[in-house]
């Protein structure tokens, strides 16, 4: 299965009967599914159905989906308000009985505001339902299309992550081959600031001090850091590999990579090691940017 990217953008569109309808659909990054639906008014029937489709087709991300409805090549209805045009031309009477001028024309009276009502045709319940099924259906054409853009998103992502565990393997090795993070280096260097701390001051017990320089050359060896980036570097590979909704495992495992670089790094009593801790976590830290826009 493919990796999906968290960010896409989708539009479809189409007619059904006198309905001619768009969707917009716009994903963006989200610790988990959030559907914003922007609705016509009259259109409500559309949202759960709506809902339910996107929870199916997608994990994470949050969802702007804007439609757009309208009705054409509907001849409206034109009918004359009875009761006002009476209570129009019963006021003109009574008016025209105390001032002289001129009959109001029928132009002005049509004129006035409410004497006209112009509306649409009324819909039957069959052709709303028809209409509102189509609009549903173009929902999920929309979201297999907005799907198909964050998959070829993630494809890319999938390249990019893919170098990073690369890059991260590649330090881990030369962290494991470098000189100063053999025990013996470790042991051999604080021997020698053993040897001048005595060198300077017979006040120290050198037996307690070689002691505590060995404790210390223990608890200095990366060993087991190494062993877990390694492991970790190989889970990313297969997670990868493996495709889906996996960004809240990856995001993870950037954590535990981040973890082991900087544990690497407060270890380190050497220059080349230290240096190598740093770019590690430079490395993971780009890592996990990119899996933060992973579904």
């Amino acid at each position: 299965m493919a990796l999906s990217s968290m960010t896409g953008f989708a539009r479809c569109n189409g007619t059904n009967g006198a309905y001619a309808w768009a969707w917009e659909l716009r994903s963006v990054n989200g610790k988990n599914l959030d559907l914003r639906l922007r609705l016509p008014p009259g259109w409500d029937a559309v949202e759960a159905p709506a809902r339910a489709r996107a929870a199916e087709a997608l994990s994470r991300g949050t969802i702007h989906a804007t439609l757009s409805a309208r009705r054409e090549g509907v001849a409206p209805l034109v009918r004359v308000n009875e009761p006002v045009l009476a209570a129009v031309l019963s006021t003109l009477r009574e008016v025209a009985q105390r001032v002289e001028a001129a009959p109001a024309r029928l132009d002005g009276i049509l004129a006035l505001k409410g004497v006209i009502e112009i509306t649409d045709q009324e819909e039957s319940e069959e052709d709303r339902r028809a209409a509102e099924l189509a609009v549903i259906a173009g929902f999920g054409d929309a979201l297999g299309a907005l799907a198909g853009t964050r998959r070829q998103e993630g494809a890319a992502l999938a390249g990019v992550l893919g170098t990073r565990l690369d890059e991260i393997g590649r330090l881990a090795a030369r962290a494991e081959a470098a000189p100063g993070r053999r025990p013996e280096a470790i042991r051999s260097r604080l021997a020698e600031q053993v040897a001048v701390l005595v060198g300077v001051s017979d006040r120290f017990d050198a037996g307690r001090l070689h002691q505590e320089a060995i404790l210390i050359a223990s608890k200095a060896d990366v060993r087991e850091e190494l062993d877990r980036l390694a492991a970790h570097v190989e889970q990313g590979r297969n997670l990868l590999a493996q495709g889906g909704a996996v960004g809240r495992r990856l995001d993870f495992l950037a954590q535990e990579l981040q973890r082991e670089a900087n544990t690497l790094c407060a270890k380190s009593n050497d220059v080349e090691l230290t240096n190598i801790g740093l770019e590690l976590k430079s490395v993971v830290e780009q890592f996990r940017e990119q899996v933060q826009n992973l579904e």
